[in-house]
């Protein structure tokens, strides 16, 4: 259906524009004039479109402006704006594209008579399922400026986690890219140059120094065939990854690593906790709530765990008799869930397992730089002591021989 912008004077005198869907202008017109606003000007509207476009991807909305977004909706809510005004308010304010386009078209189409969840809904590509099942759920009972705080401590709490995972990973990638590039530029530039002073001389060469020489070959030769391969590992890698089999395994190796494993497991223990707590406290039921932690727990393999549960749940079976069978999910977990529904008190229950894995999460954050140091220092001294012996054992061989 064409799409038309306009501008018209409402029932205060103000002068509002907006677009709107309609078979022709003039349609566009009675609707305004059955809305009570008087039409000054419609035209024919450029294609606009939710999200997934160009514009989307090299404007991404980042989560400090999400969070801050859900603030700023939470305090004038609770100040009693209308939520047209506040749309308005918030598109004009942001200075990001792509949320200012989203929050016009959310606008027009909340003007137009749809739920604020719906038009929540249709932006998929900057909030998350959580993110829009919450609104549902605050919107159905009443009490969105409550979950709009909800909101904003999972969003915080997860931005957080998340920043500091890749602070503590930061050291140990820079090691590593550095690394690469020094076995690169030895093996390229540095190895043949002294190869070449060793076999003048006629010296047997040993045998760091003979691997060195056929890496350096083989990549000379073959660097088209190696830069393919690798391309085409990387490729297959995210086809594979993009399935739902592919996925779930991808998840289960990492989750079976033995460095950052265990952190993987205690992110998503906290995950869940906190969400399945705030989604209960909001009025969701227990099914739909873990059809949406499904959606945003953040791992795949969990994820299958938790659609499988959610079918035994609906089989009445409660929630901790069926997470009794996950193999992801520790007896602590278990155990506390099951006192919970016993005692009736499911959602402190799980604040405390929240609360609890935060500070696990934060610890494990702590220990990984000083887990990794080590591994780092040993690969480091392996790699700058074969490039030590293959040029210094050969040196050492032709001052003998000078001498």
């Amino acid at each position: 259906m064409p799409r038309f912008s306009y501008k018209a004077i409402d029932a205060g005198g103000k002068e509002i524009t907006g677009t709107m869907e309609a078979i022709s202008a003039d349609a566009v017109q009675g609707m305004l004039v059955t809305q009570g606003n008087i039409p000054v000007e419609v035209k024919a509207a450029g294609k606009e479109g939710g999200g997934g476009g160009l514009q989307d991807l090299l404007n991404p909305v980042k989560p400090r402006e999400i969070i801050l977004f859900t603030k700023q909706l939470r305090t004038m809510l609770r100040s009693g704006i209308p939520v047209l005004q506040i749309l308005t308010i918030l598109a004009e304010q942001t200075k990001n594209p792509t949320l200012k386009k989203a929050l016009l078209t959310m606008e027009q189409e909340v003007r137009e008579g749809a739920t604020l969840s719906s038009v929540f809904a249709k932006q998929s590509h900057i909030f998350s399922k959580l993110y829009c099942g919450l609104i549902n759920a605050g919107e159905m009972s009443g009490t969105m400026v409550e979950v709009l705080d909800r909101v904003t401590y999972i969003i915080e709490h997860e931005y957080k986690v998340k920043r500091d995972i890749k602070s503590a990973l930061a050291y140990p990638k820079m090691v590593v890219f550095t690394l690469f590039g020094a076995f690169f530029f030895l093996l390229t530039f540095v190895i043949p140059k002294f190869v070449g002073i060793f076999t003048k001389a006629g010296l047997t060469l040993p045998l760091p120094t003979k691997i060195c020489l056929v890496l350096y070959k083989g990549l000379q030769l073959y660097w088209p065939l190696l830069l393919a391969v690798v391309i085409g590992v990387i490729t297959a890698y995210k086809l594979f990854t993009r399935t739902e089999a592919g996925a779930i395994a991808r998840d289960r190796f990492f989750i079976g690593l033995p460095i950052v494993g265990p952190l993987f497991v205690k992110s998503a223990m906290s995950r869940f906790a906190s969400i399945l707590a705030i989604l209960l406290a909001s009025g969701v039921s227990v099914i739909s709530a873990f059809e949406i932690l499904s959606a945003t727990i953040g791992n795949a393999a969990i994820a299958r765990e938790l659609d499988e549960l959610s079918t035994e749940m609906q089989e009445g079976k409660g929630v901790s008799e069926p997470l009794r069978k996950s193999s992801f999910f520790p007896p602590m977990v278990v155990n506390m869930v099951a006192i919970g529904e016993e005692s009736g008190s499911l959602e402190d229950m799980l604040r405390q397992l929240a609360s609890h894995y935060d500070e696990e999460v934060e610890y494990a954050i702590g220990g990984l730089a000083e887990a990794i140091g080590p591994v780092l220092i040993v690969v480091l001294t392996a790699v700058v002591g074969f490039f030590a012996f293959a040029i210094f054992l050969p040196m050492w061989d032709l001052t003998k021989m000078v001498k």
